[in-house]
């Protein structure tokens, strides 16, 4: 096992206690809120673990914060973000990636996903309450459940998401499939 740490991951467990503190929640009231147990919350903000999709998804909405705002809690002014620069994340557990297009500071929040074949990512209703969403595949296949609702997408294909519900992110498919997370902050529709 490796021992070089990553700073992503470290900044991550850092925003984490940050909101946690803000809150002036300890770890059990944490844990409480967000389904997470306390011993996963104490190594993530250590920086000892990286969280997997389904632990930011419970995290973020124990906060009422967006994923990315875990992901991407630096508000630096420059307006132009090279590639390279952008914060990538990759959940231990699928291999599904997430790249910040948008900095903090712009008034929407824009993702690009890599959704490894076969993988699932499941997030509870509590992670959409807060905003808007939209979801578009760029590449590949995705078979979005929306609650009771199963939207199947391809390339060019857009979703906007209706009232809060449990959502799952499945690709099914032998290819990865690629899309993007459109997100405004305000009320859920």
């Amino acid at each position: 096992m490796s021992n070089i740490v990553d700073p992503l991951v470290e900044r991550i467990g850092a925003r984490i206690r940050v909101e946690r503190d803000r809150r002036r929640w300890t770890l059990a009231e944490l844990a409480q809120e967000s389904g997470v147990s306390r011993a996963m919350i104490n190594r993530i903000e250590r920086g000892e673990s990286n969280p997997t999709a389904v632990v930011l998804g419970k995290l973020s909405a124990a906060f009422q914060l967006s994923v990315a705002t875990l992901l991407d809690p630096d508000a630096g002014g420059d307006r132009v973000r090279r590639r390279d620069a952008a914060p990538q994340w990759l959940d231990p557990d699928t291999g599904y990636t997430r790249r910040q297009i948008s900095g903090p500071g712009f008034p929407a929040e824009m993702a690009e996903i890599r959704l490894p074949a076969g993988a699932e990512v499941p997030y509870p209703a509590a992670a959409f309450a807060f905003h808007r969403q939209l979801i578009w595949v760029i590449e590949g296949h995705l078979t979005f459940h929306e609650g009771e609702s199963v939207h199947e997408l391809d390339a060019g294909d857009t979703v906007e998401l209706g009232p809060p519900a449990p959502c799952v992110f499945i690709n099914s498919t032998d290819h990865a499939c690629r899309y993007a997370v459109v997100l405004v902050r305000g009320d859920a529709p």
